[in-house]
């Protein structure tokens, strides 16, 4: 999978291709994401702590607190992921 950096991206991405970036590492098929699997996508993305911060970000956009991001709670997400980390959407 190659390497990609958000941060120094010289295109935005639509909170769609985010999602869709996001949506690969749901490596069991549950339509969900956990942590792990969190931690891998922003790994995966180039980001640096990425336990940590996948834990930040299932604690924010985590709504109905079943420690898993569904498809319902991945906007939310996107927009954590944007207003804290720089991704760059259009």
């Amino acid at each position: 999978m190659p390497h990609w950096t958000p941060k120094s991206s010289s295109f935005p991405l639509s909170e769609e291709q985010v999602k869709g970036l996001l949506s690969r590492y749901d490596t069991n098929r549950d339509g969900r994401l956990s942590r792990d699997e969190l931690k891998r996508a922003f790994r995966g993305m180039g980001l640096r702590f990425s336990g940590w911060r996948a834990g930040r970000a299932l604690r924010h956009a985590d709504a109905n607190g079943d420690h898993y991001i569904s498809e319902d709670e991945l906007s939310e997400l996107v927009k954590y992921a944007h207003s804290k980390w720089g991704f760059r959407i259009n």
